[in-house]
């Protein structure tokens, strides 16, 4: 069965994102209904969140003339695979095996 982008309510999915720099970065997530994510994200970190299907992400490091937007990225770009973890929580939405082993739990 494939699990993936599915998320814990309505129109969210489950997302990762890796920083593949050798800097800090600041992940930015904004969406509809005033929905706001904001993270530092460490080089080499994987970052796993939830956000609304429609929402967008960009990503802000610091030059030397200030904040700096590296990329924007659509939701949909960042979804990753999700599992159920045992035959007894196959159909409990709010127990999921991110990759990585990460357990995440997306709340309305």
């Amino acid at each position: 069965m494939d699990h993936r982008f599915e998320g814990h309510s309505l129109g969210q999915l489950s997302c990762g994102y890796r920083n593949a720099s050798d800097r800090m970065v600041i992940l930015r997530c904004i969406g509809p209904e005033e929905f706001f994510l904001e993270r530092v994200v460490f080089p080499f970190e994987l970052l796993s969140f939830c956000a609304p299907a429609s929402a967008s992400v960009q990503i802000w490091t610091h030059g030397l003339g200030g904040p700096e937007l590296m990329e924007s990225i659509d939701v949909g770009e960042l979804g990753i695979e999700i599992e159920p973890q045992g035959p007894s929580e196959a159909g409990d939405p709010n127990v999921l095996l991110v990759a990585g082993g990460v357990e995440e739990w997306c709340k309305a």
